[in-house]
């Protein structure tokens, strides 16, 4: 996700899978080029804050900004302005479950299950330029 939520890639797996062995193809799955002139940084929960995960992070030119629930907590009562960056990504799963074909899967391949996520993706994306630009 971008900093607005508009979603950049996503990779299709089981459901037992833990997101943390997926961020490796996710960050190889992303379908815009960043600019090379910007520093990228890359918002995450605690799950992320192990080492291997890191190295992930550090490795494809992200900074990592790994944060707990309760730090978050404690910024917002510091500073009430403050928004929580990793929040987004909620957002942005909500958005996704308003598409009542893709919030529980029926398809049996996954190809068919990635082209609904594209076009939801696609619809999204149209509504957040919409909203910045409209």
């Amino acid at each position: 996700m971008d900093g607005r939520g508009v979603p950049l890639s996503h990779v299709v797996t089981g459901a037992n899978r833990h997101d943390v062995t997926q961020l490796e193809l996710v960050l190889v799955e992303i379908i815009i080029d960043r600019p090379e002139d910007v520093e990228q940084h890359l918002c995450a929960d605690k799950a992320y804050d192990g080492n291997p995960a890191k190295q992930i992070i550090v490795s494809h030119e992200y900074i990592p900004h790994v944060k707990a629930r309760g730090e978050e907590i404690q910024e917002k009562s510091n500073n009430p302005a403050w928004k929580a960056r990793r929040w987004v990504v909620e957002v942005s799963h909500s958005w996704f479950n308003r598409f009542r074909k893709i919030l529980v899967r029926y398809e049996k391949r996954a190809d068919t299950y990635t082209a609904l996520l594209h076009m939801a993706t696609a619809i999204i994306a149209f509504r957040k330029v919409g909203f910045i630009y409209g």
